[in-house]
């Protein structure tokens, strides 16, 4: 692997660190439903859905050839985003049947 396709390949893990903080943060409310079939089935295809994108983008760029480093910056890029995906989760919030008898 030469090094335009490593810098290629690290960009891309810090941007889906990011798009995986994002996700994170709307998945969660949906972990919040009363049917715990829903938080089983949701959490499986958030799962496999983005290892899965994660897999067929870095095979394009490299191969799928995935070193040590990648994994830190996916998390750095994660850990680096959170926060303010955090923040955003309000506007994301899925409403449940409890939010609206409250209202």
């Amino acid at each position: 692997m030469n090094l335009s396709e490593q810098l290629i390949a690290i960009i891309f893990s810090f941007i889906y660190g990011i798009v995986l903080a994002i996700l994170y943060n709307f998945n969660y409310n949906l972990l919040f439903s009363k049917r715990k079939i829903y938080k089983i089935i949701f959490t499986i295809i958030f799962i496999l859905d983005l290892v899965l994108i994660y897999f067929l983008v870095l095979r394009k760029i490299n191969n799928a050839i995935i070193h040590p480093y990648f994994y830190l910056v996916i998390s750095f890029g994660f850990f680096f985003c959170f926060n303010i995906s955090k923040k955003l989760r309000v506007f994301f919030k899925v409403k449940t049947k409890e939010d609206v008898k409250n209202k």
